[in-house]
């Protein structure tokens, strides 16, 4: 067994009365950041453990999904500082470029102004202001939940370090072929009037309507049905499948398109789903993703017809109407011509919305600026095929290998202003020049005005942020990472694209282990969201019941890769826990539990000392395998149920008797209660830092529960006390379910004769404090005997309760029990009533007919046990 660090103070410990969280938290997190604990040294020769945060947006406010995931990596982070590990929590914030621009052009639209009144300089500027005086609110609160960063590190995303990351790979991909710009059909905010990622675009189920409309004449025309009829505008063919007998003669004809007067061809393509509608598309390959491909593969022409805000551009009476207005008046116009073949009808489909500011998504043909990611993929493939990567949960690779095996070509340009410029600059006559850092373009050149993709800067943040493409200590001794700690849902997004770009600049992964974790949900598995009113601030349960609290409920609902659902209940329910924890501590010194001196020698423990003992060895070994395999859910159940069931609720109360006797026996176990407590709070530290801090600190008079080494596991084993207490555990749950039954208080003394057998006969005193039982006295009758194991409680109840008026009601309640188990019965057995009742019906009888069962046992159990 180990020892624990004495006390360095002569005060005595002393806690207030009352926990209250917001009187302790803010001075210990100030305390930490000052002392120092959470920097993380290049130089150490401890071994480095290193995660990146998944950096917040600079606009963002902490949510529960950032709390969750919080709490999980700096309960990760802080148990390795306590093994002895060079730890390092990178923190920092990413620019967020659409989010951030749209901020800042909300404040100025209340000004009167835009972008474009500034300039683009001028507004730059003014982004960055906004950044200095309103940005990064989240840091402030990230400091409020407990997390241990190293905030001399802090970075963000476009920091003239990280801009020059930036610049590097993008040239050294261009300049490998990998970057080239080409016209592409893309997802297009109007609103925003850029270019926008898969993960921005927010997929809605929407009521919709769908129109059929003619095609040419006569037995040449051909029906197609939409639920966008102004795009017929830019239509350049239809298409049927080659094996539908009843367009094979039309296939390489032309036929007339609408309102316009062009001829367009008819194309087959497989693409196209006989069994859909009328089995033959509309292809407008400039607005839509679908159309551009069969475009591609029959060399149709793609006409666009609308510009970057969605108003129609194509000649005629639709010219200057915005989309959905042309919508209307397309319909208008085709139903005078008689071209509609049917009536509108309802039609439910996935429309996508811009995740920033909700317009619907345009799909649109423009030029843009790619990478080109197959040999990029297939590497990142490779990394976690062979062994170098592992994936956790393991279930969740599948999920990986789809993305990375399937990926297309990224579009990394956006049409903003807020960014990272593309390094590109234009010529007079058309080239092209690709700078470098400490490179500059030829006079009189243009640099392109399209800025990254945010997603571009955020794949070189595991090495970016270490001072990559310098060679420097921390690049050396933090990367790759130890662990990517984020969730399921930015496999793609995020963890795909750092695995390329890191194998690609450094040859190496940028973590050995990707730990996935799901999304936080309400208490009815609902996702959290504005639009359901279900969206809770974490800082509001924080101030009502303290952060260890919260960061204990979410910990609690980890599972590894699923959904947690949280509730306030659990959070209430997680800070009586807390207060728990500081009540028993405070009882334990009152008491004089102390970490002075080492562990008293084997032979002078008692049987309670030896189980507690042995059981603390056995958590600190279950606690290890589920830390190293993410298992937050069972981790706080071990530690709760440890710590509340066995040290609190028994080792305590089995103590009480020995304290009160005195003697060395009491000095042995207020010293093995010291050990047992210090080691607990540092089990619980990573999880409930601040409460913990305040414990450990005032039991053992040592600096710092962050800085304490963790609890290992000596080994120690002890079987017999083990099987002991746990028969003596039976004995008193099952006295105070009787007394329970039986409606005796708690607080009640009642006369009792013990049976014991020899294994539990020293703990007689013990056993009768716990349940308030007298010693029998000369004459003593016992209303009721209980048989519990190897040992027999006799119970005399003719004091606490009225005998006889409890005998009467369990008869009652027997004859009550026993018409419901005739009455079930009965109809259980009428094969009619069996025959016709619904199945739901039938198997609501069966369960009440099984309830009556038990509760006839139940009542006649008692009854027997109070027969004279």
């Amino acid at each position: 067994m180990t020892e624990t660090h004495p006390r360095n103070s002569s005060e005595p410990a002393i806690l207030p009365t009352t926990f209250v969280p917001v009187e302790l938290e803010g001075e210990l997190y100030v305390r930490w950041v000052e002392r120092g604990y959470f920097k993380a040294d290049a130089a150490s020769d401890k071994p480095p453990y290193a995660i990146v945060i998944p950096p917040p947006n600079v606009t963002g406010r902490l949510h529960m999904g950032h709390a969750y995931e919080h709490t999980q990596i700096d309960a990760l982070t802080r148990r390795k500082r306590m093994q002895g590990y060079e730890t390092l929590w990178q923190p920092g914030m990413d620019h967020a470029g659409i989010a951030t621009q749209n901020v800042v052009e909300r404040e100025l639209a209340k000004e009167g102004l835009s972008r474009h009144d500034l300039g683009r300089e001028a507004f730059e500027q003014r982004v960055w202001q906004w950044k200095a005086e309103s940005g990064g609110a989240i840091s402030d609160q990230m400091r409020r939940l407990g997390d241990g960063v190293d905030w001399d590190r802090e970075r963000f995303t476009m920091d003239e370090g990280l801009s020059r990351a930036v610049q590097t790979i993008f040239k050294r991909l261009y300049d490998d072929k990998l970057i080239y710009r080409a016209e592409r059909i893309i997802n297009w905010c109007p609103r925003c009037t850029t270019a926008i990622s898969d993960i921005e675009v927010d997929h809605q189920e929407l009521d919709g309507e769908l129109v059929s409309i003619r095609y040419g004449d006569g037995q040449d025309s051909i029906v197609v049905a939409t639920t966008r009829a102004e795009t017929m505008l830019g239509d350049t063919a239809v298409a049927v499948h080659p094996d539908d007998d009843r367009y094979r003669h039309l296939v390489g004809s032309e036929i007339v398109l609408p309102l316009t007067g062009r001829r367009i061809r008819v194309v087959a393509d497989t693409h196209v789903d006989p069994e859909f509608g009328t089995g033959a598309v509309k292809v407008t390959p400039a607005h839509d993703p679908n159309d551009f491909e069969i475009g591609r593969r029959h060399n149709l022409p793609s006409l666009t017809v609308m510009d970057e805000r969605a108003i129609i551009t194509a000649p005629g009476p639709f010219q200057g109407l915005d989309r959905l207005e042309a919508r209307s008046a397309v319909v208008a116009a085709l139903r005078a011509e008689g071209r509609i073949a049917a009536e509108k009808r309802p039609y439910r489909h996935a429309v996508g919305h811009c995740s920033r500011c909700g317009t619907v998504i345009e799909p649109r043909l423009s030029m843009q600026w790619w990478v080109e990611v197959a040999t990029l993929a297939e590497a990142a493939g490779d990394a976690v095929r062979d062994g170098r990567v592992s994936i956790h949960p393991p279930e969740l690779a599948s999920r990986y290998f789809d993305w990375v095996d399937n990926l297309r070509d990224w579009n990394i340009s956006r049409q903003l202003w807020w960014g990272h410029r593309i390094p590109i600059w234009h010529g007079p006559g058309g080239e092209m020049v690709c700078v470098g850092p400490g490179e500059t373009a030829p006079d009189g050149w243009v640099q392109d005005p399209d800025v990254l993709d945010t997603w571009f800067s955020a794949a070189l943040w595991p090495f970016s942020t270490m001072g990559w493409p310098g060679q420097t200590d921390s690049l050396a001794r933090f990367y790759p990472n130890s662990v990517l700690f984020t969730g399921y849902d930015l496999m793609f997004f995020w963890i795909a694209r750092m695995m390329m770009f890191g194998l690609y600049a450094t040859g190496r992964p940028p973590f050995a282990t990707i730990a996935l974790h799901g999304m936080v949900r309400d208490k009815h598995g609902k996702k959290m969201s504005k639009s359901f009113g279900n969206v809770v601030d974490p800082i509001t349960w924080m101030d009502a019941y303290g952060t260890d609290a919260l960061r204990f409920a979410l910990a609690r609902a980890a599972n590894p890769g699923t959904d947690a659902p949280i509730s306030e209940e659990s959070v209430e329910g997680a800070r009586n826990f807390t207060t728990k924890i500081w009540n028993a501590t405070r009882f334990a010194l009152l008491n004089g539990a102390t970490t002075s001196g080492p562990l008293p020698a084997s032979e002078t423990l008692s049987t309670v000392d030896r189980w507690i003992l042995s059981r603390l060895n056995t958590v600190i070994a279950e606690a290890d395998v589920l830390f190293d395999d993410y298992q937050f859910a069972k981790l706080t159940e071990l530690l709760y149920h440890f710590a509340w069931d066995e040290v609190f609720d028994w080792y305590l109360e089995l103590s009480k008797a020995t304290y009160a006797a005195g003697g060395p026996a009491a000095d042995v176990s207020r010293r093995v209660l010291g050990h047992v407590l210090d080691s607990l709070l540092r089990l619980l530290h990573p999880i409930v830092p601040f409460v913990t801090e305040k414990l450990w600190t005032t039991l053992t008079g040592q600096e710092s529960v962050v800085i304490a080494s963790w609890p290992t596991d000596t080994g120690y084993r002890d079987h017999d006390a083990e099987t002991e207490i746990a028969e003596l555990r039976q004995l008193v749950t099952e006295v105070r379910r009787f007394r329970s039954e039986q409606g005796v208080r708690t607080s009640q003394p009642v006369p009792a004769d013990l049976e014991l057998p020899p294994a539990l006969r020293s703990h007689e005193p013990a056993i009768r404090q716990l349940l308030r039982l007298e010693p029998a006295a000369e004459g003593f009758r016992p209303t009721a005997t209980l048989p519990i194991g190897r040992a027999r409680v006799s119970l005399d109840l003719s004091q606490a309760i009225d005998v006889d008026a409890e005998r009467r009601r369990l008869q009652k309640a027997l004859a009550a029990a026993h018409k419901e188990l005739d009455s079930t019965a009965k109809k259980l057995g009428n094969s009619g009533f069996l025959a016709k009742a619904p199945a739901d019906v039938v198997e609501s009888i069966r369960a009440r007919k099984q309830a009556a069962q038990e509760d006839a046992d139940r009542i006649q159990w008692q009854l027997d046990l109070l027969s004279n």
